[in-house]
């Protein structure tokens, strides 16, 4: 079985780098978690950028349809244990309780090893993490990539281009990488 981890909701807000993140969970990466908490704060930053309240309904049920085993429950228990920064508390105590490898977050800095180490639970910044992955396995990474590309119906829509995208979205260490391999 792959290694678990849990998405953190700034991993999944930006649409490219969701995107990204899930078709290597379908691809059998590595198996995606979030929390409800985290779908909920997904939601409500989705609807406050301007995304229409159906739009984000639709993109969370096909979510949740594409990962039905995804969704983190039994963890509100631990949140007041957790000591990482108080927003995020909800985010390591579904790690925790799903014995996931990693979060996945650019609020690294939330989460101190002082907060992390008892768990054995690493942080992993999104650019750090797809560069793992791409180490790993990158043929199917750059073959999802080609095909998540060609899969837009609007820009961008090619290979060069969606790695910008991804460069813009704060993976720009994996988007160089990537269009090297690639090449």
């Amino acid at each position: 079985m792959p290694f678990e981890v849990v998405l953190d909701t700034c991993a999944l807000y930006p649409a490219h780098l969701r995107d990204t993140l899930l078709r290597l969970a379908e691809r059998g990466l590595y198996r995606n978690l979030w929390s409800g908490e985290i779908i909920e704060e997904l939601d409500r930053s989705l609807i406050r950028a301007g995304i229409s309240p159906d739009s984000v309904e639709r993109l969370i049920a096909e979510m949740r349809g594409a990962f039905p085993d995804a969704e983190v429950t039994g963890y509100l228990p631990l949140v007041d244990s957790m000591t990482c920064d108080h927003k995020d508390r909800h985010v390591l105590a579904a790690a925790v309780r799903s014995n996931a490898a990693a979060v996945v977050t650019f609020n690294v800095g939330d989460f101190p090893s002082a907060s992390t180490d008892p768990f054995d639970v690493d942080i992993i910044h999104p650019d750090a993490f797809l560069l793992d992955l791409l180490d790993l396995a990158p043929p199917i990474v750059i073959a999802e990539i080609r095909d998540q590309a060609a899969a837009n119906r609007r820009e961008p829509q090619t290979l060069e281009s969606l790695l910008d995208a991804l460069g813009t979205a704060g993976v720009p260490n994996f988007a160089g990488e990537a269009l090297k391999r690639a090449l």
